[in-house]
């Protein structure tokens, strides 16, 4: 057995047995913050009297690792081996990343453009890499977002494709609502004459658990408007299909 697979056994965990007495006696353990339960409940939390962004952060990690360190300890896990001391941490500033989009002000500052050339063909932006987190089981599922829409007045910046999706990816996510949230925010923002969102993408929770499928790929598509009309639909998928 690995140092890192290291597995207390059921009868070490009883109610008179802290971590700190399982630590060996030339490697004492960390000392691990001591939470007041209540502090933590949402109804008794003040965000106003934390100063500035870093200590708000700061508060949203040792929640997070606070409860962190019950699972993993839950699950017979020696938080005194080297492999594991942050790992409460580590987790909670990944979850802070990931689901960066559920924060207030996160979604992004799209600036439209007047269409003056007339432009009146489609504008697509194929195989944009993204990575998400399954609402139902909180592992990754990831792939490409394919997105496209014909102008009416208005025009978008390629980058802002890339941006609307990355903000809608970052928070606990199904792969069909993600790709009515993308196409529904260009519809809103840009009030073209159609869009059409296609997403390719791998579960893990399809991959690691359950029917076990790896390689299993999910696809889902939304359409607006004038991509309802099979032409239009046809001359997208001409575009995704060549390389």
């Amino acid at each position: 057995m690995t140092d890192s697979a290291k597995i207390l056994q059921p009868a070490a965990l009883d109610e008179e047995t802290t971590l700190e007495d399982k630590a060996a006696p030339d490697e004492p353990a960390r000392k691990q913050p001591v939470l007041d339960e209540a502090a933590l409940d949402d109804a008794d939390l003040d965000l106003s009297t934390l100063e500035g962004a870093d200590a708000v952060r700061e508060h949203k990690i040792e929640r997070i690792a606070h409860h962190m360190r019950a699972i993993l300890t839950t699950l017979g896990l020696d938080l005194t081996d080297h492999n594991l001391r942050e790992t409460d941490r580590r987790v909670a500033r990944l979850y802070l990343e990931m689901f960066h989009g559920l924060e207030e002000g996160a979604e992004p500052k799209v600036t439209t453009f007047p269409n003056e050339e007339g432009y009146s063909h489609m504008v697509m932006e194929k195989k944009m890499p993204f990575y998400s987190m399954c609402s139902h089981h909180l592992v990754p599922f990831y792939g490409h977002a394919h997105v496209a829409y014909i102008p009416n007045d208005r025009i978008i910046g390629l980058s802002k494709f890339a941006r609307v999706l990355e903000f809608y990816a970052k928070r606990p996510q199904l792969q069909e609502r993600l790709t009515e949230q993308v196409v529904n925010y260009l519809m809103e923002k840009l009030e073209p004459k159609g869009a059409m969102v296609v997403i390719e993408a791998r579960h893990l929770c399809v991959e690691m658990r359950g029917v076990k499928k790896p390689g299993a790929l999910t696809v889902t598509s939304a359409i607006r408007g004038i991509f309802h009309q099979r032409s239009v639909r046809e001359e997208f998928l001409d575009l995704l299909r060549k390389s």
